[in-house]
């Protein structure tokens, strides 16, 4: 591959978004299955723990701890609010911004789908093993850390 004067060759055979983004789908979908029965998909049960966890957090910032655009998180926010999961409450320092609160319905509903969720993830060690479950979860913790602070992808020399 050239990119601006350097010639370089990838360490690895085939595209490591395509093979993240197979298992990422794979994985989802073991979660999502999971979670139907409660009304939750794993991305819905995602946001309820990180709202119920960071009570008040601004949209833009629970798009950042979410690593997904505000758009996005917005659009999955959307099922939420209308079924009273959570509230959107004026910031009482910037009443332009937005807070993400739980609601009473919102706590009942994650505390109920937490079974659902810790037997997706027994379900993902088991089939991972004993071995590779925890290395796969140090890997993608370091991975997340080291490309937090990447640069974009036409910023590379």
């Amino acid at each position: 591959m050239r990119c601006r004067g350097k010639l370089t060759e990838p360490q690895s055979a085939g595209c490591t978004c395509l093979r993240l983004r197979k298992a990422s789908r794979r994985v989802s979908q073991i979660y999502d299955q999971a979670l139907e029965p409660c009304g939750l998909t794993v991305t819905q049960y995602g946001l309820l723990g990180h709202i119920g966890a960071l009570d008040g957090i601004g949209v833009g910032n629970l798009a950042a701890r979410m690593v997904m655009d505000p758009t996005t998180l917005t659009r999955n926010l959307k099922p939420l609010l209308e079924q009273a999961f959570v509230v959107l409450v004026p910031d009482q320092r910037d009443r332009r911004a937005r807070c993400l609160h739980l609601t009473e319905d919102g706590r009942r509903t994650l505390a109920e789908a937490k079974p659902a969720w810790r037997r997706a993830q027994l379900y993902l060690e088991q089939v991972l093993g004993e071995r590779d479950a925890p290395a796969l979860n140090a890997v993608l913790d370091r991975v997340l850390a080291r490309l937090t602070d990447a640069v974009a992808p036409r910023s590379l020399p």
